[in-house]
């Protein structure tokens, strides 16, 4: 069994990452867990992907024009990225701060949307929410570009405060009106984005956000019981300081880092499932200002985080980047990377084209009869492939034990090497039969790596396989 600092590594890495090796979980295991924690949260000290290498192997990046393509670079950068949580964290804000590709003026939009919570998912609060107000593909999602001073659209200013900030309620009660819809969506009338140009002769330019001041309703506005001449600015400083945007952020944060939550619908009249830790996120989320780094340094040194393992059911970004990482598959961008990138899809998780504003469902509703057939067989094929680098790692590892190993260091050495899994008793003696069945396990030979991958293969159909 793997002792507890390569078990907790991998918890970490699971979580704020997609994974990692056991070679990878060894090293940071040495470098120490606290140190690891903070190279995660400092995503600029380790190199970028070079954009321009992968546009040699895949020009259809290029333009970005179109659905599947964007979402075969997301995952091939997922799969490959030095900085783990930079990409997590854009997929966390990408579950909360919903724009759709069935939606989109120009597909490109979302990467670039992308790109900033890439650069500023880390940082305070208030200032990504400023961002997101400006972005050209949210602004387009969600009509802001459609409302006037004459003839306000609330849908902006309605999910800003349902679904991107505090939430409808905590504790039982309202965190604000329907008339605070309307003033907020005054406040934001002239935030608009510019005319696309056409994509000839020299493709399309991205569209630009611009304020028309003549378009923006200057009257005086009550919100949240402040009373001012707020603009678009105002509100999102207002929305910040406010008691239930620190228990909304914290209770996500909760739910995507640490352990599966009731629904966000549920959430006003469902306390936390952990209230002191969302008490700790909510004080460090004023104590520093929102910084959002500062509340996943908190969250992840914490014994709530580090006593939480499997308490996730894997998101199908989780399951199929995670079982990349792992086998050593896509690399580099090669043919078949659509037919990987598309079984995210197929598990329930269409990336860039969620199914409402309200984004996905997640924990136990990831799995339904259909789309747990799809993730045994995905993850199946994958690690019963002897020939992938990764496994191939994992063969040499159990086969340096000795010429002959038993069934209890195949099935627990297997464990090891998919991430420090645990199984319950019943399961793994069922693990054990399978590996005695075949009498004497010897290594060093194609039987012996053929008997790996089938017990790879058997780990990852277990119910056990789906959490993190």
């Amino acid at each position: 069994m793997a002792d507890k600092e390569i078990a907790l590594m991998a918890h970490l890495m699971r979580r704020a990452g997609f994974g990692a090796t056991f070679g990878e979980l060894e090293a940071r295991a040495a470098n120490g867990y606290e140190a690891t924690v903070d190279e995660l949260l400092d995503p600029e000290g380790q190199p970028e992907l070079e954009r321009d290498l992968m546009m040699r192997y895949q020009p259809q990046w290029v333009s970005q024009a179109g659905l599947e393509g964007q979402q075969e670079e997301w995952t091939y950068r997922m799969i490959n990225t030095k900085r783990p949580l930079e990409e997590k964290i854009a997929l966390f804000w990408h579950q909360i701060f919903v724009t759709g590709h069935a939606k989109c003026e120009y597909p490109k939009q979302q990467t670039i949307e992308f790109d900033m919570f890439r650069r500023d998912g880390l940082g305070k609060f208030d200032n990504l929410l400023q961002g997101l107000a400006k972005d050209p593909a949210m602004v387009f999602y969600l009509d802001n570009c459609m409302s006037h001073k004459d003839a306000i659209n609330e849908n902006w200013g309605r999910e800003l405060l349902e679904l991107f900030s505090m939430g409808v309620g905590m504790d039982g009660q309202i965190n604000y009106t329907e008339d605070d819809v309307k003033e907020c969506a005054r406040a934001f009338t002239g935030w608009t984005v510019t005319n696309s140009i056409p994509r000839y002769p020299y493709g399309k330019y991205e569209a630009k956000f611009i304020y028309d001041s003549g378009d923006h309703d200057f009257g005086e506005k009550t919100f949240l019981g402040e009373t001012g001449n707020w603009n678009g600015e105002d509100i999102i400083n207002i929305v910040a300081k406010q008691p239930g945007t620190a228990r909304f952020i914290s209770r996500h944060l909760y739910n995507f880092f640490v352990a599966d939550e009731p629904q966000v619908p549920a959430w006003q009249d469902t306390a936390p499932g952990d209230p002191e830790m969302i008490k700790s996120l909510e004080d460090e989320y004023f104590r520093t200002g929102y910084d959002i780094r500062s509340m996943l340094r908190v969250l992840f040194n914490s014994d709530a985080f580090k006593n939480a393992r499997f308490t996730k059911v894997k998101s199908p970004t989780e399951t199929v980047v995670g079982t990349m990482r792992l086998v050593g598959d896509f690399s580099i961008p090669k043919p078949g990377m659509n037919a990987m990138a598309l079984n995210i899809r197929y598990m329930g998780q269409d990336l860039m084209n969620p199914p409402t504003v309200e984004g996905w469902h997640t924990g136990r509703e990831w799995i339904d009869s259909g789309t747990l057939v799809e993730r045994i067989n995905f993850t199946a094929d994958a690690v019963g492939n002897t020939g992938h680098p990764g496994i191939q790692a994992i063969i040499r590892r159990l086969g340096s034990q000795g010429p002959t190993i038993t069934p209890e260091q195949l099935v627990d050495g297997c464990l090891d090497m998919l991430g420090a899994y645990e199984l319950a008793d019943v399961t793994r003696n069922e693990m054990l039969s399978l590996a005695r069945s075949e009498g004497e396990i010897r290594t060093g030979t194609k039987e012996f790596e053929d008997r790996v991958g089938q017990m790879l293969q058997s780990i990852v159909a277990t119910t056990e396989y789906l959490f993190a």
